[in-house]
């Protein structure tokens, strides 16, 4: 190879590894923002998982939004975003990763999408025939986003039951970190209790068709919606899910790394992990 073809090669490779680096290089972070008083006034009124935290953890949820707020930003698309939409947008982020110590367990979100109230699938159009769409991860050219109906992300904070469209769209961006949206959260879960995750997977959603259960129906959809479903259910109504799904529940609180019933142990339920001595 001649020196001007050993050069022209060298030039091309340089250009296409400078262009790879533009593509996929991480964008550059604002300021961070100072914690708002407001903020803290909103979570005591509208997020009850912040209210049962203590003194140092509720401090720890206030960092979090910060660092939320600094990589995230927040767009309304036909709708005004106001402090209480940023600060149940930031919650519904925060609450599903609150036991990882590495919090930002969405590093590819960069924008939420706040629609005013169910959208269309395909054109994303606020108005018109087949808007059944509360909320969904972007792909594709909107991969990066993600999308809340402004409606239903109010909603899931205001009432007492077992929905939280953000929870459950938030819940699909930690399932997707493997790799795979598909209700199985190896990257959380620890090997021995992979297969009886699956195996609750399947008994529970045998449990909904036959009507003896209260989770959902939309979890029978797949795998990937049995999980954020009942995420939704576990984060919204934690006595309830123990006592009607304890090994469900415990299960669920080793993916999250949480100890939602305050019984001391990440797991457990009544001190027991229901998992473990359940019979064969």
């Amino acid at each position: 190879m001649t020196y001007s073809a050993t050069f022209v090669a060298i030039l091309v490779l340089a250009l296409a590894g400078g262009l790879i680096y533009y593509l996929f290089r991480d964008e550059p972070l604002g300021p961070l923002p100072e914690f708002r008083k407001q903020w803290r006034r909103l979570l005591r009124k509208k997020v009850t998982f912040y209210k049962t935290l203590d003194r140092d953890d509720k401090k720890r949820f206030q960092e979090r939004m910060r660092f939320f707020f600094q990589r995230v930003q927040i767009t309304g698309i036909d709708t005004e975003v106001t402090e209480l939409d940023r600060v149940l947008v930031a919650a519904s982020g925060i609450i599903p990763t609150f036991g990882f110590d590495d919090w930002n367990q969405y590093p590819k979100l960069r924008e939420v999408l706040l629609y005013p109230n169910t959208f269309n699938k395909e054109t994303f159009a606020t108005e018109g025939a087949d808007r059944t769409i509360a909320g969904m991860v972007g792909g594709g050219y909107m991969n990066g986003k993600l999308l809340l109906s402004q409606h239903a992300l109010r909603a899931g904070f205001d009432n007492a039951g077992r929905s939280n469209t953000g929870i459950h769209e938030f819940t699909h961006l930690l399932d997707k970190a493997d790799g795979e949206t598909d209700g199985i959260p190896d990257y959380f879960l620890d090997n021995q209790y992979l297969i009886p995750w699956v195996e609750m997977i399947r008994s529970e959603m045998a449990a909904i068709q036959q009507g003896n259960s209260d989770i959902d129906d939309y979890a029978l959809t797949n795998k990937a919606e049995f999980f954020a479903v009942a995420a939704e259910y576990f984060f919204n109504r934690p006595a309830a899910f123990a006592s009607k799904h304890p090994e469900l529940f415990s299960l669920m609180e080793r993916i999250f790394h949480q100890d939602l019933d305050h019984d001391g142990g990440v797991g457990t339920v009544n001190h027991q992990d229901p998992v473990a001595t359940t019979p064969e």
